[in-house]
């Protein structure tokens, strides 16, 4: 799995489940101040990645270091080079 697709994969949960443009989703962009999420949506947010990838998240200390998307990108990056079931566990 390329980090291309990887990206491509969490955009499409953040359009999904908060009705996010497109446009709007570069690695800059803080989650809580510029995407307007709280701290529900997160719940939401880690809930609708866990299903996309199959993989547990709850247990990871460096979800609680992430503060903008490129954040999220970079997470999932370095989990599919660590674990090569990852790109197996990815749903369609």
């Amino acid at each position: 799995m390329t980090r291309e697709e990887i990206i491509a994969e969490i955009n499409s949960i953040f359009v999904e489940q908060f009705e996010l443009d497109p446009a709007e989703l570069t690695a800059e962009k803080k989650i809580f101040d510029d995407l307007g999420l709280d701290s529900l949506d997160i719940v939401d947010l880690m809930i609708g990645l866990q299903r996309k990838f199959g993989i547990p998240l709850r247990q990871n200390e460096e979800i609680r270091k992430i503060v903008t998307l490129g954040d999220v990108y970079e997470f999932f990056v370095k989990l599919a080079k660590e674990r090569p079931e990852f790109a197996a566990n990815l749903k369609k």
